[in-house]
């Protein structure tokens, strides 16, 4: 099966470069890795929630009237409303110790998210992040990014408004269209932030762009299907419907973000051409590994050969390709080292 989608891939250039992609997510166990992004994103909204109970319990403090309000806007009567208003007197009760909690696990729940994202971000480059300094940087990242990707979801909450003159559909257009600017910047910032600095920003730009369509497809997601989703999930499973609902928007969404710079790593590569470099695997009873994947793991010479994309061709990964070609005057060197200890090549 695989042969004949290389085969299509082959004839239909940006087929093959799609496959190339989806090698890269797969050598890299970019599943794994886009579930701890979702994982952290979801704890992280914890504390952000006890964060916005404080605020709620300090603007309720001081205006009794806001209460009324946020049940009359929110459209809930009868239990519903009880328990909305219950929970905005107790908010007000323990503002203080929310807000000093709240905010101490976003610092540490935040900074766990950032982690989680430059992994996401380097990892079809196969870069590691640098600790400390890192995590920081990643924080600061993150509280900027925090705000402009809340901005861009308020774009849709402008539209209710605008005057009634305005034509829905053109506002409509037009709130898609700036979001849309808006987030591939946002995607690209994030590209250039968070992933290696060892490439021209530039070679970012193309990720971006489908990051920020895709994430433009999971706002609409998530304000068509999402409630529906919920809705049905809570009169099946209660409150964990919820939670499922929440958690299948924040794996798709992880998986966007690692399979877009997986485009740029492709792209670039494809250009740029790739280096063999040594990989240690144990030394096992009845295994000779001739090379490893991008993720370390060791291949036998039964064994598919690791992906390495298509060369872009006049480029130098083209140029490179064809002075690797062996030469049929020449010895056939070892398929791989034998079993005594030395390290296999791997593709880096």
């Amino acid at each position: 099966m695989k042969e004949k989608l290389r085969a299509l891939g082959r004839r239909w250039p940006w087929f093959g470069r799609a496959l190339d992609v989806q090698d890269r997510v797969g050598e890299i166990n970019g599943g794994l890795v886009a579930s701890a992004i979702t994982v952290s994103v979801f704890l992280a909204l914890f504390p952000l929630l006890l964060v916005a109970i404080a605020i709620v319990g300090f603007l309720a403090s001081d205006d009794a009237d806001l209460p009324a309000r946020i049940i009359e806007d929110l459209g809930l009567t009868g239990s519903a409303a009880e328990t909305m208003r219950d929970a905005i007197d107790k908010a007000s009760e323990s503002r203080r110790a929310a807000s000093i909690v709240g905010l101490l696990g976003l610092a540490w729940s935040g900074s766990g998210v950032a982690l989680a994202l430059q992994q996401g971000v380097r990892a079809p480059w196969q870069e590691r992040s640098e600790g400390v300094r890192d995590r920081l940087l990643g924080l600061a990242w993150l509280v900027a990014a925090g705000i402009g990707f809340a901005a861009v979801l308020a774009l849709g909450g402008v539209l209710n408004f605008l005057p009634d003159d305005v034509p829905k559909v053109l506002a409509t257009v037009a709130a898609i269209a700036l979001g849309l600017v808006v987030e591939i910047g946002l995607f690209w910032w994030m590209f250039v932030g968070l992933g290696t600095r060892r490439v021209p920003p530039r070679a970012l730009l193309p990720g971006a762009i489908a990051a920020g369509i895709g994430f433009e497809v999971l706002k609409l997601v998530g304000t068509v299907y999402v409630p529906r989703l919920v809705s049905q999930s809570s009169s099946l499973y209660g409150p964990l419907g919820v939670v499922f609902a929440i958690l299948a928007w924040l794996a798709l969404f992880a998986r966007l973000i690692v399979y877009c710079s997986a485009i740029n790593a492709v792209r670039y590569e494809s250009r740029e051409g790739t280096v063999e470099v040594p990989v240690r695997v144990p030394r096992l009873p009845d295994r000779e590994p001739v090379a490893a994947t991008r993720g370390g793991t060791a291949l036998a010479s039964d064994d598919a050969d690791p992906a390495v994309p298509t060369p872009k061709p006049g480029s130098h990964a083209d140029e490179l390709a064809h002075q690797d070609e062996p030469d049929d005057h020449a010895e056939a060197a070892p398929a791989g080292s034998e079993s005594t200890g030395h390290p296999v090549p791997g593709p880096f």
